[in-house]
């Protein structure tokens, strides 16, 4: 379609396209781009004041050639640019973009057959369990999800873990770019459809909002995919839930028995054993769940954003180029700087994840040995998985510097073993009865040695609790009953 001086007009599906995002504006801003000769880039230029061509433009991006997808998309960006909130996270885009994500393969509804087979499993767990740890059961209800209903009750906790530090990023992007504007610059200009309210607050608030919605949408990318990777709710090895009980989702556990040379029955218990032993691990450990949590937020927000390396990389970001935005993106413009004091943190945080995954590891293959001919291999392949991460998982480190894979948890493993050879699995769950009995990195890497330091930090507490008894105890003079009456 072309107008009358041969220069190209929009096609219709991209004017009914354009229709749908500027809404009452779209008669007044396509009767001037028609004037102007521009309908055909809507206006945009590139460096060169070269009219953009929309379907390279879109198709350099990454986004979808079909305009209805390609909708989809752009009434995200201009809910972003229009969305309000007092939060560092535009959490309604994070939540939207992760229901994309999770039904984006398609997500049917968990049906009678799932749910019993989930049921069953969990029953069956609960019983080995009980031969395996003096830990009881989490009696929490059993949750068998689709990947949309895992998005929608977890989604409250991702916003613990990635909001202490998402107001440290925003303030800095938003600072970071404002250098980049030239004095002249105009944001009645800039973005057409913006409120006025929003024009009213100047630059750096607007630009704030954007950084807290690419946050969100980031978040919410993660976490959709995170529920096409994971099999319940415990999976991270912080639990997603805040109350007590047990998870599956049906159908990212059959994919996983898919092309295993083992029954999709025992990959299905297997699953719900390690589901349960967490479970009752957070459940009974009642100070454990916030403990992660406080630890995680307490490193998130000392993170020192590096500003230098931020302004580097939007400097370096044509925005005309497509190409470019994207990969800048992509490769971390959001880079975040650690202090000694915060590897020292994360070090602490990496300890504890490292004995929540052991003491899972350990208890679910002593449940499992004398029933699942297939636990060997179970136990490896779940251990390789856990360690490997994903792309979800790297993108939670880029969002607050923190990988939530537990690096030693083979350690750890060895260490809870020990301790039950050694002293019974009831010295082994009692471990867990304060914090201040959490083993530590040294103990990691010399398990041996564990019993020897934990006896002699013993004493010294028993000769400190003996010294205090005395400087306080009251005399021989004073021990005779005063007189009466």
């Amino acid at each position: 379609m072309t107008t009358g001086d041969d220069r190209p007009d929009l096609p219709p599906e991209w004017e009914q396209l354009l229709r749908s995002v500027l809404g009452d504006d779209a008669d007044a801003v396509l009767r001037e781009l028609r004037e102007r000769g521009e309908l055909g880039s809507l206006g945009l230029t590139d460096a060169e004041g070269r009219p953009v061509d929309l379907q390279a433009m879109a198709a350099a991006a990454g986004l979808p050639s079909d305009p209805a997808a390609l909708g989809q998309v752009l009434d995200q960006v201009r809910r972003m640019l229009t969305a309000t909130g007092d939060g560092p996270v535009n959490w309604d885009l994070a939540h939207d973009l992760a229901r994309q994500v999770a039904v984006a393969e398609g997500d049917p509804s968990v049906n009678a057959v799932q749910r019993r087979e989930s049921t069953e499993a969990f029953s069956v767990a609960e019983l080995w369990l009980d031969t395996a740890t003096d830990l009881p059961p989490s009696s929490g209800p059993v949750r068998v999800w689709s990947r949309s209903e895992w998005v929608e009750s977890t989604l409250g906790t991702w916003r613990a873990l990635a909001e202490p530090v998402a107001g440290s990023v925003a303030d800095a992007l938003a600072q970071a770019l404002s250098s980049q504007l030239p004095e002249s610059f105009d944001p009645a200009e800039a973005i057409p459809g913006l409120p006025a309210a929003d024009l009213a607050g100047g630059v750096a608030p607007m630009l704030r909002q954007l950084g807290g919605a690419v946050f969100g949408m980031q978040v919410g990318q993660a976490a959709g995919t995170l529920s096409r990777e994971v099999f319940g709710a415990t999976d991270i090895g912080i639990p997603l839930l805040d109350g007590p009980g047990v998870a599956l989702v049906p159908r990212n556990v059959a994919g996983f028995a898919e092309g295993l040379d083992v029954p999709a029955e025992e990959v299905r218990i297997f699953l719900a054993l390690r589901e349960a032993a967490h479970a009752r691990l957070f459940t009974h450990v009642t100070w454990l769940r916030g403990h992660l949590l406080a630890a995680v937020d307490a490193y998130a927000r000392g993170i020192a954003i590096d500003t230098d390396s931020l302004e580097e990389a939007v400097r370096s970001v044509d925005p005309t180029d497509p190409q470019a935005l994207q990969q800048a993106l992509s490769g971390g413009v959001f880079a975040l700087g650690t202090t000694p004091a915060q590897e020292a943190a994360l070090m602490r945080l990496e300890t504890a994840l490292a004995l929540v995954e052991g003491w899972v590891d350990e208890v679910t293959a002593a449940a499992a040995l004398a029933h699942l001919p297939h636990t060997v291999a179970l136990r490896e392949m779940l251990r390789r998985r856990r360690a490997a991460g994903g792309p979800a998982e790297d993108t939670f480190k880029t969002l607050v510097g923190l990988e939530l894979r537990p690096r030693r948890s083979r350690e750890a493993a060895r260490l809870w073993a020990l301790i039950a050879q050694e002293s019974g699995t009831a010295a082994r769950d009692a471990v867990w009865d304060h914090p201040d009995l959490m083993p530590t990195a040294e103990d990691l890497d010399d398990p041996a040695g564990y019993a020897a330091r934990r006896a002699a930090a013993g004493a010294e507490h028993a000769d400190v609790d003996r010294a205090l008894a005395e400087l306080f105890a009251d005399g021989p003079e004073d021990e005779a009953p005063g007189p009466q009456g």
